[in-house]
């Protein structure tokens, strides 16, 4: 009777799985592996904890205080908004948001594709699902997924818009671009990459009612409002500074010569000398596109088949908007690359996001050719999918544990050196800004600021036991973790 009653849940079961459509399949699953990831998370990531202490004195302060804590405060306004309506707490706020930004750009993302090439739907679903570029950061609160989402709802729009056209359809794409931006400002290299796709309508008889659908906003609307807001943007703020910097070709051209000459003069040959603005150009284009497709994952193996590149061709005429937006976006990351000289697989993700589409037609027109080696793919894609949001590694429970102690044990006014913010957000004392590095904390001069330090550092390290003899300090406390760094805490 057992075996009757678990065959036939089982068959519903499959039943509803083939009832859903890919869209709903996705959004559905996208919520399910969040859910799992947030699960695992035994402590919050340094952004995360310094955006819920922004919304923590948001509510104690009120809106003014956040943008003397950070320069783009939007995110951590909206969720500190919420929870003053919802009554939720602030964390359950914020991964609410971006477990739900993350499923909606998903869902997009394959309703793009179910558009474009039916054919690769199903493909574009695992894809979206298991691809390491978004996934990786489903138990983390990052500007970044809702920046993701509105970037692509403005593509899904443009998309939408290239096949029906309307004037409120147009205005829609910038309302999605704006939103995108209240994340992060880069956001803007999506109207600027849809500009240059709708530029060359304004030269072709026919088409220039469709190059003023487009532009009709920014004439009307945007301009005059520029007019009167230019005059009241903060130019010295850091991060319009910063933006300015990124774009102004002067800042661009010095910031590179000064990492050529730095390269330069490192060269044991002096006759290469000449060579080393090519070979910095060369390298960071090669390292750039080398995180690029690592952050594929294994969905990049059907290019090693040559036929896969004859995807290119599809994936430019049926997304065209994707495109560009993916190439005025590889050259922003190039010259943030060229000015901050490093590079993190979140600020690349995006890229891979733009690419996605191009994945799942070359996924399906290998699958169609090698249906065998396609299973191997699936396979590994939802092995991929598991190993996103299923950690293995080792709980980092002691820093939870030194910041009870440190609210317990370190009077609140004392002046305490935290090398991890976390712990200082753990004690419920707020996420310390600016954060300076161990060197510069213990360095001659600076050491008698503090009266606590906290180290990621076991005890018995040489420089840490040489200088707490040195300044007559000692442990305090020590909190260790398995195959991890000991939080020690040092004081008189």
């Amino acid at each position: 009777m057992r075996s009757v009653v678990s065959v036939a849940s089982h068959n519903s079961f499959v039943t509803v799985l083939k009832s859903l459509s890919p869209l709903w399949l996705t959004f559905i699953a996208s919520l399910l592996l969040s859910l799992i990831a947030i699960a695992g998370t035994d402590i919050l990531a340094r952004d995360a904890a310094f955006y819920m202490d922004i919304a923590n004195q948001v509510n104690i302060q009120g809106p003014r205080v956040a943008l003397k804590m950070f320069d783009w405060p939007w995110f951590a306004m909206l969720i500190a908004g919420t929870h003053a309506l919802t009554h939720l707490p602030l964390e359950t706020c914020a991964h609410l948001y971006c477990a739900l930004f993350m499923a909606g750009t998903c869902t997009l993302l394959v309703d793009c594709i179910r558009q474009r090439v039916p054919e690769a739907t199903w493909w574009g679903c695992l894809v979206v699902l298991a691809m390491p570029a978004i996934n990786q950061f489903r138990w983390d609160i990052i500007r970044e997924e809702g920046f993701w989402f509105f970037c692509t709802l403005a593509l899904w729009l443009a998309l939408r818009w290239e096949t029906r056209g309307g004037w409120l359809r147009a205005a829609a794409i910038y309302a999605a671009v704006a939103a995108a931006a209240l994340f992060r400002l880069e956001a803007l290299t999506v109207l600027v990459a849809l500009g240059a796709w709708q530029l060359p309508n304004l030269f072709i008889k026919g088409r220039r009612r469709t190059f003023l659908e487009f532009f009709w906003l920014p004439l009307v609307l945007l301009i005059p409002a520029l007019l009167l807001v230019i005059p009241r943007i903060d130019w010295h703020s850091s991060r319009v500074a910063y933006m300015l910097a990124l774009i102004e070709p002067r800042s661009v051209f010095a910031s590179f010569n000064k990492l050529a000459d730095q390269f330069g003069s490192s060269l044991v040959n002096k006759y290469s000398v000449d060579e080393a603005g090519r070979i910095i150009f060369i390298g960071l284009l090669g390292s750039l596109l080398i995180k690029f497709v690592n952050l594929m994952g294994p969905f990049a193996l059907p290019f090693l088949w040559p036929r896969a590149w004859r995807s290119w061709q599809l994936y430019w005429q049926a997304f065209r908007p994707f495109a560009w937006v993916a190439a005025a976006y590889f050259v922003v990351m190039m010259l943030f690359f060229i000015n901050a000289q490093f590079m993190i697989g979140r600020y690349l993700s995006f890229l891979d996001v733009m690419v996605l589409p191009l994945l799942a037609i070359a996924l399906s027109q290998f699958a169609q050719a090698w249906p065998r080696l396609a299973r191997v793919v699936l396979v590994l894609g939802l092995l991929m999918m598991l190993a996103n949001v299923v950690s293995l590694g080792t709980k980092k429970t002691n820093f939870v544990a030194a910041g009870q102690w440190v609210a317990a044990n370190i009077d609140a006014k004392a002046p305490v050196f935290y090398e991890d913010g976390r712990i200082s957000y753990y004690a419920g004392r707020g996420y310390p800004q600016p954060t300076i590095p161990r060197e510069i904390a213990t360095a001659p001069g600076n050491a008698q600021q503090y009266g606590y330090f906290i180290f990621e550092a076991d005890p018995g390290e040489p420089w840490l036991q040489a200088w707490m003899a040195e300044h007559q300090l000692r442990v305090l406390a020590q909190f260790a973790q398995r195959k991890g760094k000991t939080v020690t805490v040092v004081g008189h």
